[in-house]
């Protein structure tokens, strides 16, 4: 399985992030692993899925109206999660090397959205708190089509639409997450992604 990204693709995304902000890259992944950590996803989600909060610290409340979807967090010590989390590892070290970006930390989530489930508009981060620098949207879903919804649409600040993008599988979507709102449509059939946010050193966790 690929263990690490390429110099040519941290170059690609590195020039993005410093362009626009954001970047969607497909096929990065090898695909047993992509299909490893979905079958994670359906042969746990009833078992340690729990329904998703919104807020941060003591303040963390659940609220169907604004999100649906249920998390697990990623665990280090799982096989599985390793080779997703040894991919991160490698993206945060060659951003530090050509961004000086300062990432230290990495956090992620596996996110299960049943049909009829949602996210409203949101960001990821409060403005100069620098809890979360960078988030990660990876997308584990096979025969994606547009029937099925569940799109993620990415704004910039004036809140116009920049991109509307399919959860197709072995799909990475980063992005700075101060600088985009960003929804996810509701989806008519089961859709699994791995949500992930890069902190900096002295920064707090559970925004």
């Amino acid at each position: 399985m690929v263990c690490k990204f390429s110099e040519s693709v941290l170059d690609e995304v590195a020039d993005a992030l410093v362009d626009r902000g954001y970047i969607c890259i497909d096929s990065l992944f090898a695909p047993e692993l992509v299909l490893k950590l979905r079958q994670k996803v359906f042969s746990e989600a009833d078992d340690t899925f729990k329904p998703a909060s919104i807020g941060r610290g003591n303040e963390q409340h659940r609220n169907a109206d604004i999100r649906r979807d249920s998390i697990r967090w990623l665990e280090p010590g799982c096989d599985i999660d390793n080779g997703f989390l040894s991919l991160m590892d490698t993206l945060k070290d060659g951003l530090n090397r050509r961004l000086f970006m300062g990432l230290f930390d990495y956090e992620s989530h596996y996110a299960l959205y049943r049909p009829g489930a949602f996210y409203k508009k949101h960001v990821d981060a409060l403005k100069g708190s620098q809890n979360r620098i960078l988030t990660t949207v990876f997308f584990m879903n096979p025969d994606w089509q547009p029937e099925h919804g569940g799109i993620l649409k990415l704004y910039d600040e004036d809140d116009t639409l920049l991109e509307e993008i399919a959860p197709t599988m072995g799909r990475l979507v980063i992005f700075l997450s101060e600088r985009f709102p960003h929804e996810v449509m509701p989806t008519t059939v089961e859709r699994a992604s791995i949500a992930g946010w890069f902190r900096v050193a002295g920064s707090q966790h559970g925004f």
